[in-house]
């Protein structure tokens, strides 16, 4: 990892890409969420070419998909507890840490100087000097020898929770639940850097079309195993730089949730609703399945993640999609228990019809894909999964009155827990007889069928086909 660093002089000049970083896990920690324009917001701020922004991007999730197991390292060798040092602190000591541990490509001098340095200009703000402070624990971390693990027979919580770098009531809650093997499997698949698949986008260009041209700009791709428009390609890219992009050839999508819309069965001139729809993914496969006819309407609760959804139509050729800011669960019925929803002045385009088919992306906890949001491991809480149930159990409620008798439901979430997922259907059609669960065979392509549940529902695990974990069940409505 290199020589041992010198303390970093107070003319160094810090790294565009180090000094953005630190700004993006600030901003993180305060919002307990990373947006979806931060970095782009932070590297227009600062200037940044691609070179310093692809550096930005790989420290903040870095830091944050190993941070447990950084900040047991560092534990090791401080006589302070991490947790209680002030956060800008934490943050550059996680900095250096990682990089020293994760990237070899990186000198171990520049990673312990500059964050010397940043600290050295952060002491007005904090009140005292810790430069001193991190420049002994980096460089004691150099000079160390790797650690052995905890236990993991002896305390399976722990030594899951350090290795795979898990908050401790995620670990428990999953060796519970499924125990420790399963556990650790999960818990592993968190740390993973997911692979950039494809969904190609039919209404442009065909799968063998996009595979051609990926291979003539010498990128590696090949094709997703399950999904039958998706492409894998073989180390990540600049998306925009890929051929195809300009012209709407693909649309960035995991190939779990590939799968999700084919389970619609929609058809040409269908009326669907896409009720939770940004960034609108789902809502342009839909489209490409309908042939680019029928109606579409995206509803999401903020206007700028429907303007979104609206560049991502444009971009692919989608015509057919008409955007509603609302929240859905606004929906009222007229009385108490009534099955029929009251006419909204702010949603006449949602209410004007009932509907043929209606995707339910739900909003979810987001713990099945925790290797691509790694920041919601340490935001979440187990309130956030009774918190967001509710949430979801709402939104069922008042979609499906807007179903036409015969109509179909696609219940999904990018959750495994149990609260969000099977749970969910089951207290919703225990007091809605009017729906019957429909098992989702049929519309899975054969190399599927393995994700299909004893109840007939659709359930991927980050562990297996490099995918996602996604939950969706299919509702028909029956009376």
């Amino acid at each position: 990892m290199g020589t041992d660093p010198q303390p970093a002089s107070p003319g160094h000049a810090v790294s565009p890409g180090r000094h953005a970083a630190v700004k993006a896990l600030l901003a993180i920690d305060e919002a307990g969420s990373l947006s979806d324009d931060l970095f782009d917001q932070i590297s227009a701020k600062a200037g940044l070419d691609l070179r310093d922004r692809a550096f930005m991007v790989e420290l903040v999730r870095g830091v944050l998909r190993y941070r447990a197991t950084l900040d047991w390292r560092l534990g090791l060798l401080s006589d302070r507890r991490i947790a209680k040092l002030p956060t800008l602190v934490q943050i550059m000591l996680r900095l250096g840490a990682y990089q020293v541990l994760y990237l070899d490509r990186v000198p171990a001098s520049a990673a312990v100087n500059e964050s010397v340095q940043m600290m050295k200009q952060l002491r007005r703000r904090l009140g005292r000097d810790w430069s001193g402070f991190v420049n002994a624990v980096l460089r004691a971390m150099l000079r160390a020898s790797p650690p052995d693990w905890p236990d993991l027979a002896r305390n399976p919580v722990e030594a899951l929770a350090v290795q795979y770098s898990c908050p401790t009531w995620l670990v428990e809650r999953w060796c519970r639940q499924w125990g420790a093997e399963r556990a650790a499997t999960l818990c592993r698949a968190s740390v993973e850097v997911p692979p950039l698949t494809l969904r190609v986008n039919r209404l442009r260009t065909t799968r063998a079309a996009l595979l051609a041209d990926l291979g003539a700009a010498h990128v590696e791709a090949e094709p997703t195993s399950i999904s039958e428009v998706g492409i894998q390609l073989g180390r990540t890219s600049l998306v925009a730089d890929l051929p195809g992009y300009p012209a709407g050839h693909f649309y960035v999508e995991d190939e779990a949730g590939q799968l999700v819309p084919l389970l619609l069965d929609v058809q040409p001139e269908h009326r669907v609703l896409d009720a939770c729809a940004a960034p609108g993914g789902k809502a342009t496969h839909i489209a490409a399945l309908m042939a680019n006819r029928g109606e579409i309407i995206a509803v999401d609760r903020v206007a700028s993640r429907l303007d979104r959804v609206m560049d991502n139509c444009r971009r692919l050729g989608v015509t057919i999609v008409t955007p509603v800011v609302a929240d859905m669960r606004e929906l009222k019925a007229e009385e108490a228990g009534a099955r029929e929803p009251a006419i909204s002045p702010a949603l006449p385009e949602v209410q004007s019809r009932p509907f043929d088919r209606i995707l339910l992306d739900a909003p979810c906890s987001g713990l099945g894909v925790l290797r691509r949001h790694p920041e919601a491991k340490w935001y979440k809480t187990p309130d956030s999964i009774a918190q967001h149930r509710q949430v979801q159990l709402d939104l069922l409620a008042t979609t499906t009155r807007l179903l036409r008798p015969g109509g179909v439901l696609v219940y999904s979430t990018c959750s495994i827990e149990p609260e969000e997922t099977e749970s969910v259907i089951d207290e919703f059609c225990q007091s809605h007889r009017e729906f019957q669960r429909d098992s989702i065979a049929p519309w899975l392509p054969p190399a599927g069928l393995p994700f299909l549940t004893p109840r007939g529902d659709l359930s991927t695990m980050a562990n297996r086909n490099n995918m996602d974990a996604f939950f969706a069940a299919r509702l028909r409505r029956v009376g």
